[in-house]
């Protein structure tokens, strides 16, 4: 299998903006490609529709920039703004992992496969698995989202010891949205994470708008054909 498995952090930081970011590009340079986002939540949750402004779902983001109808890339959509395992049992069904794994190699078949995560990697989908073990049984090749300022050094410190615990090959850490300007917080955690964490730390911009030029402009400035070549 193809591709990057992209995580972050936390919820909110920036992985779906980042993932098509990432998809846009590669769609650009002539990759064919396919976004697998298993599972969204938060549909119907009135806090959420309004934290995302002009920017539309996830599922239908990454549609819109692999050329995707949004049900394909999320097959399983609720509406309560709640992690996978409770969304699911709200609705009466449970997320099985290898029903997850089959779709994600359905989608990979002559393709590469950017698959983002739900939330940070320790998030549940039932009641024994979590997005780390999702991760870990697709064996793609890693990309941490992480915030830019204040706090992020222990979160991303954090996730990364989580995702090499489990075997997971971190090939880089996205700090997004990185402003024009970094202030001094900024530029030491870029340098920090960097050294503390062992890791590449890239930088993504600030995108003002949804559409799959800028995304795509944004996305071919990070080194996503490495990362793939060398996974």
């Amino acid at each position: 299998m193809r591709g990057l498995f992209v995580t972050a952090t936390d919820t909110g930081v920036g992985k779906s903006v980042l993932s098509a970011a990432l998809l846009a590009a590669m769609a650009a340079a002539g990759e064919p490609v396919r976004a697998y986002k298993p599972v969204v939540t938060g549909l119907d949750d009135a806090r959420e529709i309004a934290a995302r402004g002009a920017w539309p779902p996830d599922h239908e983001l990454l549609a819109s920039v692999a050329g995707m109808q949004p049900e394909q890339v999320s097959p399983l959509r609720f509406g309560p703004a709640v992690s996978p395992h409770l969304a699911a049992e709200l609705a009466g069904t449970r997320i099985e992992l290898e029903q997850l794994l089959d779709t994600a190699r359905s989608l990979a078949s002559g393709h590469t496969l950017v698959v983002e995560g739900v939330g940070g990697l320790l998030v549940p989908l039932n009641e024994r698995e979590t997005v780390c073990d999702f991760a870990a049984a697709l064996r793609l090749p890693v990309v941490i989202a992480a915030r830019s300022g204040l706090g992020t050094i222990n979160h991303a410190l954090l996730t990364l010891r989580a995702a090499r615990a489990a075997g997971l090959d971190v090939r880089a850490l996205v700090l997004t949205p990185w402003p024009r300007r970094p202030d001094v917080i900024e530029r030491s955690n870029r340098e920090t994470l960097t050294r503390l964490g062992q890791v590449e730390v890239v930088t993504l911009e600030h995108i003002r708008a949804p559409a799959p030029a800028e995304l795509a402009l944004a996305g071919a400035r990070l080194p996503w054909a490495k990362w793939l070549r060398d996974g």
